[in-house]
């Protein structure tokens, strides 16, 4: 069963203190962003489905 909860729902709850980013946002509106960790390139993709995958 898949939850879906709207992200402005989750940004106002304060419970913890872990970063939350939109993922349009990290993209700039396309469907592709690198993220760099400790000189590792990483490709965060949104498919057209909707969903994210993380590849290195």
């Amino acid at each position: 069963m898949n939850m879906q909860v709207d992200a402005r729902t989750l940004l106002s709850i304060n419970v913890e203190k872990t970063p939350c980013h939109d993922a349009l946002s990290l993209t700039e509106g396309g469907n592709l962003a690198r993220i760099v960790l400790h000189d590792q390139v990483y490709s965060l993709r949104i498919t057209r489905a909707g969903k994210l995958i993380l590849t290195k």
